[in-house]
């Protein structure tokens, strides 16, 4: 094969291990390939770090549009993120034939149905492993390892952040803004953590799983996505009590009505193998006809374990180097053509089981109350656990797990308990998943 050339839009955390990654391990990976991967110019703001991560080994530019120009270059690989230039470097990379690897989830959810249609245009592949849960290599477990099955859900632990500050919440017994503090302090989280706290990050990620999953265009603007800010620490532990996790998961299933597409806290058995993914780490179970569920685990993120997943596609690109774009996987799976703009189903229609816990008067004919609103909408309780109220207290915490239901029933539901004239606060309500079959 012939060398493949390589041009690197920029050199941070994730573009610096790339190039850490192709330096160390050029042997093994020309062994692999029978050639050579050789990134030949950087673009980066700031030229002194380029500099010093290159050691002065390649041409450095400010100028990215420089590198996605570069007729030399046969693959660019976009590290700046965000939506705006981003995406017009990449549309200008793919206009110029140039192939394209990426780690910008944000680009494809938004923007991915344009540059996918632009690159089957041109001939070109857009390979994007390392947008999804770091170095777990996701992408290609859907796109190739499952082709044979129909795949029924996906859900996934797609944040670090979030991941840990639950983890160090349940473990310590700490709020959720000291642990948030931690989290910056340590790295995992940024100054501004919206995208991650609220669930954005991980709304990117499962709008792309979801899409190859099922065959269909991107839809992220129509994913209900719910934080974790207003989680507290009692309700992890009550949790806990009842053999239960809580995990910011993004869910996706294919039902009879559409998709449904969602990341919000969710309750998990403790005995589930993701129930126990602690820590920084990421997590995805796919459940497919065929295969059954099949989990995939690993750093989410990180320099070298996310260079990993972009050093796969470069890779592939190369073993790919001459095919006819018809003989190559499809960017989502399915052929572009082949898509089918499957309906996304509002938060309201979703089934689910779910954790309420209210705060009620200590007194009799309290819960006969309760029971009686749920019993009314056809709501099952599956546990129950009530506290003592604290000394000197009159009121008390009630905890209930149901059985599945509709959202909208569980909404009305949830006002009528509210209404009632023993209940002295909002109910707190949480999704639960059993992901066992």
């Amino acid at each position: 094969m012939k060398e493949l050339k390589v041009g690197l839009l920029g050199i941070g955390t994730v573009g610096g291990g790339t190039y850490t990654v192709i330096t160390r391990n050029q042997a093994d990976i020309a062994r692999r390939l029978g050639g050579n991967i050789r990134i030949v110019q950087v673009a980066d703001r700031n030229l002194e770090l380029a500099k010093q991560v290159t050691g002065g080994q390649v041409a450095v530019t400010d100028d990215a549009f420089a590198v996605v120009n570069n007729p030399e270059i046969d693959v660019v690989v976009e590290l700046i993120g965000g939506y705006t230039v981003a995406k017009e470097l990449v549309l200008t990379a793919i206009a110029n034939g140039k192939h394209v690897v990426t780690a910008n989830k944000a680009l494809l959810a938004v923007h991915g149905n344009e540059i996918f249609k632009a690159a089957a245009d041109k001939g070109v592949i857009v390979a994007f492993e390392a947008a999804v849960a770091g170095g777990i290599p996701i992408i290609k477990a859907l796109r190739e390892g499952l082709s044979a099955n129909k795949i029924e859900w996906v859900a996934g632990i797609i944040n670090g952040t979030t991941n840990f500050i639950l983890t160090e919440m349940r473990d310590k017994g700490l709020a959720f803004a000291d642990v948030l503090k931690e989290a910056q302090r340590l790295g995992y989280a940024e100054a501004d953590p919206t995208f991650d706290v609220e669930g954005i990050d991980a709304a990117h990620k499962l709008t792309i799983m979801a899409s190859i999953a099922f065959g269909m265009p991107m839809q992220f603007e129509h994913a209900y996505t719910e934080g974790i800010t207003k989680l507290t620490i009692k309700d992890i532990q009550y949790a806990q009590e009842l053999g239960y996790r809580v995990k910011l998961l993004g869910i996706s299933k294919k039902a009879e009505a559409g998709v449904e597409l969602r990341v919000h806290p969710t309750l998990i058995p403790e005995k589930r193998l993701i129930a126990n993914v602690d820590g920084a780490m990421n997590a995805v179970v796919v459940k497919g006809d065929a295969v059954g569920p099949t989990l995939y685990y690993g750093a989410g993120a990180g320099a070298e374990p996310t260079a990993s997943a972009v050093v796969a596609d470069l890779v592939d690109i190369a073993r790919l180097q001459g095919t006819k774009a018809e003989q190559r996987v499809a960017y989502l799976g399915y052929q572009l053509d082949q898509q089918q703009v499957l309906p996304i189903l509002p938060i309201v229609e979703v089934h689910s089981a779910y954790y309420l816990r209210l705060r009620a008067s200590d007194k009799p004919g309290v819960m006969a109350d309760i029971t009686k609103v749920l019993a009314d909408l056809q709501i099952s309780i599956d546990a129950m656990l009530q506290k003592e109220p604290a000394e000197g207290e009159s009121e008390a915490d009630i905890v209930i797990l149901t059985h599945t239901t509709q959202e909208k029933i569980m909404d009305a539901a949830i006002a009528n308990i509210e209404a009632l004239p023993a209940i002295a606060a909002g109910v707190t309500k949480i999704r639960m998943e059993a992901l066992s079959r």
